[in-house]
């Protein structure tokens, strides 16, 4: 891991890196390709698949969920890159909400 970095930001570097290079063979390269609709059906998909790791009357799976939630955030970070968001503006954001009530957030924002 590069020091002071986060692993989520190592990550956004390298999906930053895929859309700059095009590697053929590479995943990430080919849902860059295949534009906005592509990628965000992946979004919506590993998110389903997320939820539905969480059943009403059973214990999780807590392997299952953090795997599906790994795909999450690796579709979101490729979702920001096609999108010209960089991971550190997300930061930024979660930075000036931390220790903020969701409430009074949320409040904020209602017109």
């Amino acid at each position: 891991m590069t020091e002071g970095q986060s692993l989520i930001a190592q990550l956004a570097a390298v999906i930053r890196q895929r859309n700059a290079e095009r590697p053929a063979g590479s995943y990430t390269a080919e849902l860059l390709q295949a534009g906005h609709a592509t990628i965000s059906t992946k979004v919506i998909e590993e998110a389903y698949e997320l939820i539905a790791t969480v059943g009403e009357d059973e214990e999780p799976n807590r392997a299952e969920v953090a795997h599906e939630a790994a795909d999450v955030i690796y579709h979101l970070l490729v979702f920001l890159e096609a999108a010209g968001v960089d991971w550190t503006n997300v930061e930024r954001e979660l930075q000036m909400r931390f220790g903020v009530s969701g409430l009074a957030e949320r409040a904020r924002r209602t017109p």
